[in-house]
């Protein structure tokens, strides 16, 4: 499996189950969300202009993906809703590894470039870092409609929070 099959085969409609430690305070918080995840051609506008921005050349890609959440956490009422496009950059040498350009649509002009792994074992490592920010996420199939998720998130401020997912998936969109 490469990386564009992987996000393929997360095509459709998920519902996710988080539990989320705050590995600071030792809060811990459980929440659940709708997930939608789309396949996106390498002519979308969007995809596009994410490529742009960090200057590729949008037809060297094979094209993006748009994750789309609706969900609430433990203790808040708000409902935590948003969209991101994510698109993979193959490193040629390497094709189980390369670049991962995300923008999100509460900030489309201030995009993030962090960096995959596929291993053998089909286990998807998502590592994306700025000097004031650390994520590290791990995505793989125990099926193919059961997913399971795990995060470590770690900010300047000394907030390190740690999350379990599993993901059903509800239908293929």
């Amino acid at each position: 499996m490469n990386i564009i099959e992987f996000f393929e085969l997360s095509a459709g409609k998920w519902f996710s189950q988080r539990t989320l430690h705050n590995l600071k305070s030792g809060q811990l918080q459980a929440g659940k969300s709708n997930l939608i995840m789309e396949s996106l051609p390498q002519t979308d506008a969007t995809v596009v202009q994410l490529c742009q921005q960090h200057k590729i050349d949008p037809t060297t890609i094979s094209g993006g993906f748009r994750l789309t959440w609706d969900g609430t956490m433990e203790g808040n009422p708000n409902q935590q809703k948003g969209s991101a496009i994510v698109v993979p950059i193959i490193n040629p040498e390497h094709p189980q590894e390369g670049q991962l350009l995300q923008s999100q649509d509460t900030t489309p002009n201030q995009s993030l470039s962090g960096r995959y792994s596929l291993g053998a074992d089909e286990v998807l490592t998502l590592i994306t870092e700025s000097p004031n920010f650390y994520a590290e996420e791990r995505l793989w199939y125990l099926m193919p409609n059961l997913r399971l998720r795990t995060s470590i998130v770690k900010n300047s401020t000394g907030l390190t929070q740690a999350s379990f997912c599993s993901e059903i998936r509800m239908g293929i969109k």
